[in-house]
């Protein structure tokens, strides 16, 4: 077994860099195996360097791979030293792409585990969550490393790289989702698009999720892991009559996270730039060519990168509800309101809906709370999608809470959510609220102007409010049931809410 330990001639520090790729990424010199070993046997390169403060997003460790080669085994480690207080410490994530490169938006992707493992492997007929099985191909692999932040000190990481030789196993073909479930004909379906397991950062397994996806009586979720689609094929046995798994993805860059939702299965949509590169608009558009939905996700969260920063012009769907409710889904919920303010003063009809997800990644964290519910043609992929896309949804933080919505003109003319009521100015609307599931709550309607009814709902939860307006006084209605206020002065955690009707 050859070692490279101790070896100086690795460190980052002692190599020249090439700059490379859309966001700033460096390419550091390769590790090389000297020979291939007999078959059965193993070998060991290990490789050592410092990124400083500043480093580029990305940082390819090139791995030449000879033939005969059964498996790729790779760990890492890196130092945390102390940080002063209000700065961040290191923090390392890692992933590996294939003899086919690195290009944006290549072929090369094998998987990315983030900073959710410290190591991982690949062989034909397995490999760990977050990483796709298939052959070990000579060629120059890459190691890619992302330091997602680096203290003062700097980040000191040592790479292992392990190659195991021998026949390799057939790799098995994919079992994706089908398309289409049995569910109930037209109907207002649940779901969950947001969701995380063993194959990124989560820790329930594909079976986990699924089972608690019906006990929150979810009718459809979606396969979402942070920059990888290696979950596609992990839920063969798990769909059924009464849930309909979607696959896609949480494309998770430098400058806010964006949910895939229903793409193809065995797509992949890279992550790799920044607002600054003008690349987003290139792969929200190949998500959407693969059928899905280009949904911002968390888009005010505080966390480093989470916060949304390229704007709203290509998205199908904005997730203004992300798991508990929280005052960063207050200020999205309120910026969302702005664009619908927005697109009524433009006059083109164009609107971005709302949507809600738990982005639950492990128990206490509840899957379907919050939850989607969509008024589709049946329960499938297409179906579903349409839905999401036309606004024909509400958000509720459980399935206990149903809600029907809608506004009422003359000549019997009538519009529910996400549709728009045709009538003149001054012709008299009646806006009419029904709720069920929301004890000691408080019913709202919420116009251009802000809001403009409240009215506080039975102590049962069970009831209805109806408000009178007109397309000249209110160009839009929406409906939010909220409980009683946490912090005085302030508005109580959302229930539920509606997208909008829209008046004239």
């Amino acid at each position: 077994m050859g070692d490279g330990m101790g070896d100086d001639e690795h460190a980052m520090g002692r190599r020249g860099l090439l700059v490379t790729g859309a966001a700033a990424a460096l390419t550091s010199g390769s590790v090389s195996f000297a020979s291939a070993a007999p078959s059965g046997g193993e070998q060991t390169e290990v490789v050592r360097g410092t990124l400083p403060p500043g480093s580029p997003d990305f940082v390819y460790l090139p791995v030449e791979i000879p033939r005969g080669v059964r498996q790729i085994h790779v760990a890492y480690t890196y130092e945390r030293p102390a940080v002063p207080a209000g700065t961040p410490g290191n923090a390392l994530d890692i992933g590996i792409f294939d003899e086919r490169g690195t290009d944006l938006g290549g072929q090369g992707f094998r998987g990315w585990s983030g900073g959710a493992r410290t190591e991982f492997f690949i062989r034909a007929d397995d490999a760990t969550p977050g990483y796709l099985p298939g052959p070990v191909l000579a060629g120059t692999w890459h190691i890619a490393l992302g330091p997602y932040t680096v203290a003062p000190q700097g980040l000191a990481y040592t790479v292992g790289v392990t190659l195991s030789y021998g026949p390799e196993a057939a790799t098995p073909e994919p079992v994706h989702p089908p398309r289409r479930a049995r569910g109930r004909g037209r109907a207002w379906y649940r779901g969950d698009c947001h969701l995380h397991s063993v194959y990124s950062d989560g820790r329930r397994t594909p079976a986990e999720i699924a089972a608690a996806a019906r006990a929150a009586g979810l009718d459809f979720i979606n396969s979402s892991e942070h920059n990888t689609h290696a979950a596609h094929r992990a839920w063969e046995g798990l769909w059924g009559a009464d849930l309909l798994i979607l696959t896609g993805e949480e494309v998770t860059t430098r400058n806010g996270h964006v949910v895939a939702i229903g793409t193809d299965p065995g797509t992949h949509t890279d992550w790799r730039y920044r607002a600054r590169d003008n690349r987003f608009g290139r792969f929200a558009r190949s998500i959407r060519r693969a059928g899905g939905l280009v949904v911002p996700a968390h888009p005010h969260a505080t966390c480093i990168g989470c916060n949304w920063k390229f704007g709203f012009g290509e998205a199908d769907a904005v997730e203004v509800w992300n798991g508990p409710y929280t005052p960063d889904d207050e200020v999205a919920l309120a910026s969302w309101d702005n664009t619908l303010v927005a697109s009524t003063r433009s006059g083109s009809g164009s609107w971005t809906p709302a949507m809600g997800n738990s982005d639950a990644h492990r128990p206490p964290q509840v899957v379907g709370m919050p939850q989607t519910v969509v008024l589709a043609d049946e329960l499938s992929r297409e179906a579903v999608l349409e839905g999401i896309r036309a606004g024909r949804s509400y958000v509720a933080e459980s399935s206990a809470v149903s809600l029907a919505f809608g506004a009422s003109g003359g000549r019997a003319r009538h519009a529910g959510i996400g549709e728009r009521l045709r009538v003149d100015a001054d012709d008299p609307v009646t806006v009419r609220l029904e709720v069920t599931g929301a004890p000691g709550c408080t019913a709202h309607f919420v116009t251009d102007q802000g809001t403009l009814f409240t009215t506080p709902l039975p102590p049962s939860g069970t009831g209805t409010a109806e408000w009178r307006t007109t397309a000249a006084y209110a160009t839009y209605v929406r409906a939010e049931v909220r409980h009683a206020p946490v912090v005085p002065g302030l508005p109580g955690p959302l229930a539920a809410l509606t997208n909008p009707v829209f008046l004239g």
